[in-house]
């Protein structure tokens, strides 16, 4: 590394340069994977926080499965509550509507209508299932939901003409981008009616270990994991895939943009390269020296670039749904870094294939 730090140190404003770019880039794909999954938690935090092991939905004739058209039938449920292995079955019900609190405008929620008493094993251990009151004058608000209402414990609010009070204010969740307002599945049936539904429930949450497969064929539904169950969410599909594929992206133009610059300084240093291998210098050495200076480059380059995430990110927590953790912060900085390392390597192909009388000029 002995000719690497000398560059470093000789050839500062080079280095920097590449190394803010890093930086800069590091900013964009930290920035937009926390936005990715912040819009993502607005988006399904609410089904990962259902309760059971599985979630079961109507399996259409064509298609797939999909939380806004499931309607899961009597027969349905019947067979999944008499199947060999289940433990318990919980009927959710879940649509879009509106709720005002008298003075303040009413406000978009997503209704889930589920039982008190249901169990918390989902991934989200029972986020929505905390909500849910006992009685069906009574509903439970999501923080976000109490929030834009403007109530708290014992407020009153109006969901389709009928008055409910405020039972409990429980955690953050989210359903395609609404706050959750939880009923008992009485009140639910009867709001879903008044909204122009048949007041069936959506999706079962399942718990067990029945055999899966065949109790859905022999039900005509899809059961399948929390996490797996999040494809049945249109937006969640568009939203995050049109974003992964930005991600994707920027992590593409990094690898581009630090093998270029590393590639124009393997040239330059070609001079270099000959009189050191000339003097006996091992490939592996010489590939070596260049690795940990680029290796040097882009820690401090990622190492700016993920703080400033985190400056922003808990900045701008407040007004953007930006979700600030170490699937948004590490994981892209280690993919950075393993990206640039390798457009380095690929640039160093003149370093390998160097012929020091060449390189000298030998030939001339």
């Amino acid at each position: 590394m002995f000719v690497a730090w000398r560059d470093l140190r000789f050839a500062r404003g080079r280095f920097v340069l590449i190394g803010s770019v890093v930086a800069l880039i590091t900013l964009l794909v930290g920035f937009l994977a926390g936005l990715t999954g912040g819009l993502a938690a607005q988006n399904i935090s609410a089904v990962l926080g259902l309760p059971g092991d599985r979630l079961v939905l109507q399996q259409p004739s064509s298609g797939q499965p999909s939380f806004g058209e499931s309607t899961i039938g009597r027969e349905a449920r019947v067979g999944w509550q008499t199947a060999a292995g289940v433990d318990e079955v919980v009927p959710v019900g879940i649509v879009q509507g509106r709720a005002d609190a008298g003075a303040a405008s009413a406000v978009g929620v997503a209704l889930f209508g589920l039982p008190a008493a249901a169990s918390g094993a989902g991934a989200g251990a029972g986020t929505v299932a905390a909500l849910a009151p006992d009685r069906d004058d009574e509903v439970g608000l999501s923080a976000a939901a109490a929030s834009d209402l403007g109530v708290g414990v014992g407020d009153r609010v109006t969901i389709t003409g009928t008055t409910y009070r405020v039972a409990s204010v429980g955690g953050d969740a989210w359903y395609s981008h609404t706050p959750v307002l939880a009923m008992t599945p009485d009140a639910w049936a009867a709001a879903d009616r008044r909204l122009g539904g048949d007041g069936a429930p959506t999706v079962l949450a399942v718990s067990g270990s029945p055999d899966w497969d065949a109790v859905a064929a022999r039900t005509h539904t899809s059961a399948a994991s929390h996490l797996g169950s999040l494809t049945a969410l249109e937006t969640f599909r568009s939203e995050v895939g049109s974003l992964a594929l930005m991600i994707a992206m920027l992590f593409g133009v990094s690898a581009l943009v630090v093998g270029a610059f590393f590639t124009v300084w393997t040239m330059q240093r070609a001079g270099d390269v000959a009189v050191l291998k000339a003097l006996g210098a091992s490939t592996r050495s010489l590939v070596r020296d260049a690795l940990g200076q680029a290796l040097v480059v882009l820690v401090v380059g990622i190492g700016v670039g993920t703080a400033a995430v985190v400056g922003l990110g808990a900045l701008a927590g407040g007004a953007l749904p930006f979700l600030l953790s170490p699937l948004t912060t590490l994981v892209p900085a280690v993919a950075m870094a393993a990206l640039g390392l390798a457009g380095a390597a690929v640039a160093l192909r003149t370093v390998t294939a160097a012929d020091p009388l060449t390189a000298l000029g030998s030939n001339r």
